[in-house]
């Protein structure tokens, strides 16, 4: 593969990635036309989150750990406990990698 071509795909991705991104800026710009569309729009972060987020809690080194030995998986319990009584974000972000660094360490 030459130099050139390498270089022409890399700006097509590049640009393919950029105008599917901004297509949702775009649309969501013009929400106020479908007032369901931005009620469901709020709900984005909440599905979202914990589908980065479970993963790596209940998977140690790429294999399923539901135990205690799962560092990652107590300190979000942890985490979310503090979150749910607290409902201070800098609290629960504070508690869970403080926990999490603790328990790696241990």
């Amino acid at each position: 593969m030459s130099e050139n071509l390498l270089f022409l795909i890399i700006i097509a991705i590049g640009v393919i990635t950029y105008a599917t991104r901004s297509s949702f800026i775009m649309i969501a710009g013009s929400t106020d036309k479908f007032p369901y569309f931005q009620k469901a729009l709020r709900f984005v972060p909440v599905t979202v989150l914990p589908a980065l987020i479970m993963p790596a809690l209940f998977c140690h080194n790429g294999i399923p750990d539901i135990s205690i030995g799962n560092e990652r998986l107590v300190a979000g319990i942890l985490a979310i406990v503090i979150a749910m009584y607290k409902k201070n974000v800098l609290l629960t972000l504070c508690a869970g990698m403080g926990s999490l660094w603790i328990l790696q360490a241990i």
